[in-house]
């Protein structure tokens, strides 16, 4: 069974000028946002999130090119299957390598976010013939023991799960009081029970034990990544329990390709959410620079 928002949801939602585009998929729509032109802007988002969380950031990147911001499956304005167990590592992968296959994106920047790290990165990493940089917003990937922070917000997930609300799963991430037109955003995906199946699958896709299904994936594009050296930028908020200053610079000295580790101040993991149109510029003048 598949749930589709209807389209009431969005309209109105404040700081989301962007016209709706579509791509199928084995009969599923996948939405995208689709702005600017010139080299390709890949914005990759993360949980329970959709492109809504770049809306800030996307101006100035339009500005310098084109941002395209696509929804997984089960967020956002896509389509969204109802059985959690049709959720996995490899299917988000593998239908964001599709949608760029769709689209003809190549000469990528990818920017990563929280679950956009291990699907953004293995997409470098598999197809490095499409991906030219990496921006890296508090992510990480392999397989291990988490934080007992993450391991808090898993268990809130598992119990709560129909109820949840992305707006209050948002909320701790951020530094600053989310507001009640953001808190409306992150809640307009999901308005029923059945709609959720991606949110409540997500937690679980977290290779926390060493024989999890996503663990070997995983820890193969981690050492993959050691190769990189194309460019990349590694930029995190300043005030994220799950991904703390000391991850930035963790993934900083795992990316051959990236200079030291940046901070945004007063920022949290959603560190769009807090400081897009900052964040944004950033960005945009990193890819503008010589080293970019």
């Amino acid at each position: 069974m598949i749930f589709r928002t209807p389209d009431e949801r969005f309209e109105g939602l404040a700081g989301l000028p962007f016209e709706p585009r579509y791509v199928e998929q084995d009969g599923l729509r996948m939405h995208y946002v689709d702005e600017g032109a010139g080299e390709p802007i890949l914005l990759l988002h993360g949980e329970p999130t959709w492109a809504y969380l770049y809306r800030k950031a996307i101006p100035a990147l339009a500005g310098i090119g084109r941002v395209v911001a696509p929804d997984y499956f089960g967020f956002g304005r896509s389509d969204k299957p109802t059985e959690i167990g049709w959720y996995g590592y490899d299917r988000h992968y593998e239908s964001i390598e599709r949608f760029v296959a769709a689209l003809g994106l190549e000469r990528l920047t990818v920017v990563v976010h929280d679950w956009g790290g291990p699907i953004g990165f293995r997409l470098a990493v598999s197809r490095p013939e499409l991906v030219e940089r990496l921006v890296v917003l508090n992510t990480g990937i392999g397989a291990g023991a988490p934080s007992e922070t993450w391991l808090r917000f898993r268990a809130m997930v598992r119990r709560v799960g129909p109820e949840l609300s992305a707006a209050r799963m948002v909320a701790p991430g951020c530094a600053r009081e989310l507001s009640d037109e953001a808190a409306a955003g992150y809640d307009a995906p999901f308005p029923t029970p059945e709609s959720k199946a991606g949110l409540i699958a997500f937690p679980e896709l977290v290779p926390t034990e060493p024989d999890h299904p996503s663990a070997a994936t995983m820890i193969e594009v981690r050492e993959a990544l050691r190769g990189w050296d194309k460019p990349a930028l590694v930029l995190f908020g300043d005030s994220d329990a799950i991904f703390p200053p000391e991850a930035a610079e963790r993934m900083a000295q795992l990316l051959a390709g990236a200079g030291p580790a940046e901070l945004v101040e007063r920022a949290g993991h959603f560190v769009q959410e807090d400081t897009g149109e900052e964040v944004g510029a950033r960005i945009a003048a990193w890819l503008s620079s010589p080293g970019g």
